[in-house]
């Protein structure tokens, strides 16, 4: 007997070719009814017997296409009211306030590199997509995803596209970014001469050309501008240094292909797997060969990726290079740039060649960092290809808005049962940044038809986040939760997971608002969703100069020292011709006098105070430098480890005299650096054994940025699995402050519930 099934698909099923699919499986097993797509997902009514209800749906998840989730799917039998004579896609309906998930940006796929040489309307088109991939996120407007909705919304198709976007049968059936070389958007070339030019072969053979020659392009791509230069060309990469002011910190790269990044560095088959996938992040790898000077120099990794659009594809076949600093068009601190007008006006008198595009950025996306630790995947940037990608919960969210911390800041959102995480944007001590925060944090709520009814920020009483989260409640009478730092570290571990019970958490990070007013981060709670108990930390030792000390490793140095040894402090005498004997002596008298020398329990200082010891780094010129450089230049196959207390592991002083004492009889920096990390690898799991079992518990859990160090970590990972502790470290989200948003959000919405 047939009957009426109301169909209704939640998850990521707009934008990723979802429609096209149902229609061809609703018309291969000759069903009647209709797909569309709505604000709330996607929604199919058949008419159908219950055998084959019963096959369409499985065929729902099984043949659905790759990029396509499915969180849910429920299924409403009704008679039926009015017989239908075929299966058709009806136009996309506004139902509620409910939304859908929104694709992230999608890399070409192969079929369409294959068009591109072989499509009459598309050969060597840049801007060609499909329902498998192309632009989404980076230039949504509005949902439902519809064209009208995105910033193609100005490109009127032609008869050709326009047949194709019609034609159930064809690839680009409802792909909105549709677009052809008569149609769509197209590439536009300045020189400082004042040439210009919008013939895309000539622009690719004048890119190519200066980029040969050792210049700097500045081009437009997904989700921002871009700036490129030949890795192997040293002079090149110091250019793009002065233009950036960016005079250390590394360079991502960017290969044609896999065989040519194997060329040059180690990748494991995980590591291929992700630096290929549709996300196409940068990926962590280990150095094989040098690249070029300059681009990452005291690393033994490098940042990779592969193409993500038709452009990079030409580039390298026009320039016949082998591989491309590709990082973000900006300058500083500042976010990437993405407006026409405000990028030629900054870089054009620094670049060669300025190359926009005339298809607007709605949100501005840089390209996502992602490591394996642990043989897994872990994120460290968040942006390009995942976001807006939501966490999915047990309980609602509706109405939360979590601010994030300051440094690596991220907001986030409680929709329905999920927190949606915001892209990467950076520091809101920078004001270009700050205005950028509030820029997408208005796009969001926009975009996701959200409302705020309950706000939740950092303890922090200085961070921008904090005082902006202040505001909003005062001016529209909001309740406002502040959340402890590294207790949201935690709760995002948990929330990621789905974990409910109370856990042993190690949050490993640079600064904390603590309850005492004093600056945590080498921490170690017993806390649930809810609540949350100090159980253990690193050490307090001053911080000589408040956010100076962070800056300047050197201080800490001096810090721990004084600390440690009191008058007896013996500074190494490589440190002290360095630094100076009379600026030691006045960071010893700020520390005795107490002036402006707030005490922390950072295990970020502590890896800035031996760096700055061994000589390795003294001022950082970016965030977590010394502690980067300490990690790389770590010799691999040490096993030793100084002593520990095995009544206190957490105490320092057997750490500080054997690194000294290693230092003094010459020992190689680099082996010095490994039984660091050693060290401080057993520290931690000597006082997780402890806390295990005197709380009573078995579930770890380990946050924050220290955790980025892959040495480390790796390292507490394993001695926790041999000792069959059960360890939970984020995947989907970064373990730095990134993940503050979705812990502060996880904590609000526990509470608001109880």
């Amino acid at each position: 007997m047939i009957s009426q099934y109301n169909i209704h698909i939640k998850g990521l099923v707009q934008g990723v070719g979802f429609r096209p699919f149902v229609y061809r499986l609703a018309t291969d097993m000759h069903l009647h009814g209709y797909v569309d797509n709505r604000n709330d997902g996607v929604f199919v009514m058949i008419q159908a017997t219950p055998s084959q209800k019963d096959d369409f749906v499985k065929g729902l998840t099984t043949h659905k296409p790759d990029v396509a989730e499915i969180e849910t799917v429920t299924v409403l039998e009704k008679p039926v009211s009015k017989p239908l004579p075929d299966f058709f896609i009806a136009p996309s309906r506004e139902v509620d306030n409910h939304i859908t998930r929104i694709s992230p940006d999608i890399a070409v796929c192969d079929e369409c590199l294959q068009d591109l040489i072989s499509q009459p309307h598309r050969i060597r088109y840049p801007f060609i997509n499909c329902t498998h991939c192309g632009p989404r996120f980076s230039i949504i407007n509005a949902l439902p995803y519809d064209r009208p909705g995105t910033t193609m919304s100005v490109f009127r198709m032609c008869p050709e596209c326009e047949a194709e976007y019609t034609d159930v049968r064809d690839r680009r059936f409802h792909a909105q970014p549709i677009a052809c070389n008569h149609c769509g958007p197209h590439y536009h070339l300045f020189m400082k001469n004042g040439y210009e030019t919008v013939d895309y072969e000539e622009i690719l053979s004048r890119m190519a050309a200066v980029l040969r020659q050792g210049g700097v392009v500045a081009l437009k791509g997904l989700g921002g501008f871009n700036l490129i230069c030949n890795a192997e060309n040293e002079k090149a990469i110091c250019r793009l240094r002065e233009i950036k002011k960016r005079y250390k910190k590394p360079f991502a790269v960017m290969f044609p292909d896999v065989p040519t990044l194997s060329h040059y560095l180690n990748i494991l088959p995980l590591e291929k797997e992700i630096v290929s996938s549709w996300r196409r992040p940068i990926v962590l790898l280990e150095e094989k060969q040098k690249i070029g000077t300059g681009i990452n120099d005291g690393y033994k990794t490098v940042g990779a990726m592969l193409p993500y659009l038709p452009v990079h594809y030409h580039l390298f076949a026009s320039s016949e290079l082998k591989a491309l600093v590709m990082t973000s068009g900006n300058r500083g601190d500042n976010p990437i740039l993405t407006d026409n007008d405000a990028a030629l006006s900054d870089l054009l008198r620094e670049v060669d060649l300025f190359v926009e595009h005339n298809r607007d950025i709605s949100n501005r996306v840089d390209d996502s960092i992602v490591q394996v630790v642990g043989s897994q995947p872990r994120i460290i940037r968040r942006s390009r290809g995942f976001t807006p990608e939501p966490l999915s919960l047990k309980f609602d969210t509706e109405g939360i808005l979590a601010f994030g911390a300051e440094r690596v800041s991220m907001f986030a959102l409680g929709k329905d049962k999920e927190i949606i995480l915001s892209q990467y944007i950076g520091d809101l001590k920078n004001r270009e940044t700050y205005l950028f925060y509030r820029e997408a944090l208005d796009k969001f709520c926009l975009l996701f038809r959200f409302t705020p009814r309950y706000l939740v920020c950092d303890a922090h009483p200085d961070y921008f986040s904090t005082q902006l989260a202040l505001q909003l409640a005062q001016r529209f009478q909001i309740p406002l939760l502040r959340v402890q730092h590294h207790h949201a570290h935690a709760a995002a571990v948990m929330a990621e997971y789905g974990l409910t019970e109370d856990v042993i958490a190690v949050c490993l990070d640079g600064t904390g608002y603590g309850d005492d007013g004093c600056i945590w981060g080498g921490e170690i709670f017993r806390c649930n969703q809810s609540e949350y108990r100090r159980i253990a930390h690193l050490p307090y030792v001053p911080l000589p100069g408040g956010d100076a000390a962070a800056k300047s490793p050197w201080r800490m140095a001096v810090s721990y020292l004084k600390s440690i040894y009191g008058s007896k402090a013996d500074y190494p005498e490589t440190f002290i011709e360095r630094l100076g004997e009379s600026h030691i002596r006045q960071i010893e008298m700020l520390i005795e006098k107490g002036v402006n020398t707030p005490l922390t329990s950072s295990a970020g200082r502590l890896f800035d105070a031996v760096a700055s010891l061994l000589g390795i780094c003294d001022e950082n010129t970016y965030q977590a430098e010394a502690a980067a450089l300490l990690e790389q230049i770590a010799e691999n196959g040490i096993s030793r480890c100084y002593p520990i207390n095995s009544d206190n592991p957490l105490d320092l002083r057997s750490l500080f005299d054997g690194i000294l004492k290693d230092y003094r009889l010459s020992v190689p920096v680099s082996e010095i650096a490994s039984v660091f990390h050693n060290t401080l690898s057993a520290m931690l799991l000597n006082i997780i054994i402890q806390k295990v079992k005197t709380e009573r518990l078995t579930t770890v859990v380990l946050s924050g940025g220290v955790f980025q160090n892959k040495r480390l970590t790796n390292l507490l990972i394993k001695q926790l699995a041999n000792r069959k502790i059960s360890y939970y470290l984020s995947s989907r989200i970064p373990c730095n402050d990134g993940a503050i948003a979705v812990g502060q959000l996880y904590i609000a919405a526990l509470k608001k519930r109880g």
